[in-house]
């Protein structure tokens, strides 16, 4: 089969490869669409350290069943599929209780660390445990469904936050992440939602998908200005989308006292963390990783219509170009959110 391969950092390779055989509670998907993550154009490079090659990446996706295992239970041939980027063991406490992002045997599709080699979906075939598969609702294409993965993300830290009707937000960062939890935060109620971005088209995409207000990261004296659209106060929840030391202190700079922080991004793995302010303002934090069941709420959010993932979506392109296009994300090209690849 054809897969792009990470063959080494910033060198990525479309070529054959062996295709995968399933075990007995395996499923072979025929992947249809892929989507690009910002975490595979930052790990393209190896800072992340999350992605040494020889590596396929991809886990942002969906398909067609294409076989079965023979202990395979409710997937057949040719059923329309995505599934969880998170391969959890099932058995561990923290699967158990439902905390399936937590697993003390976590893997990750596409990724490869220190600790495991895990290939991904950016190839024709992928073989996958069949607990994590999930069936796709009819109207729900294969492009949007290979936005579940983010949309499941956005709704853990969502569900991670006490949302109440008419609070106020900031959502620090409007790229996928932070889209789709503005969309969601105008569902939960939120009479005001901020956005806040280095870039005037992300802000503006912003406020067609649900915010009330964009204010650009450069601006002068900005969490005075979120304070100021906020009523005074500052806000009630703030969400860092983003993952470094000016989004992180802009979120909690912009908090009235008792408020909510979530932290999502974490584009760098350290940043300065205003101490003092979160204790004197009494800040409660809560770190989201990945998602934890959300896959079914976000297929029905899409599949209502209630969710719109589409003007996400940048560009869909062939798999055999994809090394093009991760350089075109790397060097930030105007214009461009969500790539998705079709092999």
């Amino acid at each position: 089969m054809k897969a792009l391969v990470l063959k080494k950092y910033n060198e990525l390779i479309y070529e054959d490869v062996p295709e995968p055989k399933i075990e007995p509670e395996e499923v072979l998907l025929r992947i249809k669409a892929c989507a690009v993550c910002g975490s595979d154009v930052h790990g393209m490079d190896g800072s992340t350290g999350r992605r040494i090659p020889p590596v396929i990446m991809g886990h942002e996706a969906s398909g067609v069943v294409e076989t079965v295992g023979e202990k395979v239970t409710g997937f057949t041939k040719g059923d329309r599929v995505t599934f969880d980027s998170t391969i959890y063991c099932g058995k561990c406490r923290f699967c158990r209780s439902g905390r399936i992002n937590l697993c003390d045997n976590r893997k990750v599709l596409g990724v490869s660390c220190n600790d495991y080699r895990q290939n991904g979906a950016f190839a024709e075939y992928l073989a996958l445990p069949q607990h994590i598969v999930k069936l796709l609702p009819e109207k729900v294409t294969f492009e949007e469904a290979a936005l579940v993965e983010p949309v499941a993300v956005a709704l853990h830290a969502v569900n991670r936050t006490p949302v109440t009707l008419n609070d106020s937000a900031v959502v620090v960062g409007a790229g996928t992440i932070g889209l789709l939890v503005i969309q969601l935060l105008r569902l939960g109620g939120c009479r005001r939602i901020i956005a806040v971005d280095t870039l005037q088209q992300r802000l503006e995409l912003a406020r067609k998908l649900g915010a009330t207000d964009g204010v650009a990261a450069a601006a002068d004296d900005l969490p005075g200005q979120i304070n100021k659209l906020a009523g005074g106060q500052g806000v009630d929840l703030a969400f860092d989308a983003v993952g470094i030391t000016t989004a992180l202190q802009t979120a909690v700079a912009s908090l009235r006292k008792g408020g909510h922080l979530t932290l999502i991004g974490n584009l760098s793995s350290q940043a300065e963390f205003p101490l003092q302010s979160v204790v004197t303002k009494e800040l409660s934090v809560n770190g989201s990783c990945a998602s934890a069941g959300e896959y079914d709420a976000g297929l029905d959010l899409l599949a209502r219509g209630a969710l719109d993932v589409r003007p996400l979506i940048s560009a869909v392109q062939p798999l055999a170009e994809g090394a093009g296009w991760f350089q075109r994300l790397y060097r930030k090209e105007p214009g461009l959110i969500k790539v998705i690849l079709t092999p």
